[in-house]
């Protein structure tokens, strides 16, 4: 079995705040992110393409360093 890949900067994304009401762009980049739901957590790599990411829905969304 291969070894999991261990990202040494990696952000913990936790949605908190629900999905309806917000635009199509704004959903889609949850979702692509992986959060579908409130409460759901996803570690990202922290490099400029998320940053972005979580830039677009920072208002949903809260964010850790792990």
């Amino acid at each position: 079995m291969p070894r999991k890949k261990v990202e040494t900067n990696a952000l913990s994304v936790k949605l908190v705040k629900s999905l309806i009401g917000s635009n199509k762009s704004q959903i889609a980049t949850a979702e692509s992110l992986g959060l579908r739901k409130i409460g759901d957590v996803r570690s990202q790599p922290d490099n400029a393409a998320t940053q972005g990411k979580l830039f677009k829905i920072r208002h949903l969304i809260e964010v850790t360093n792990s």
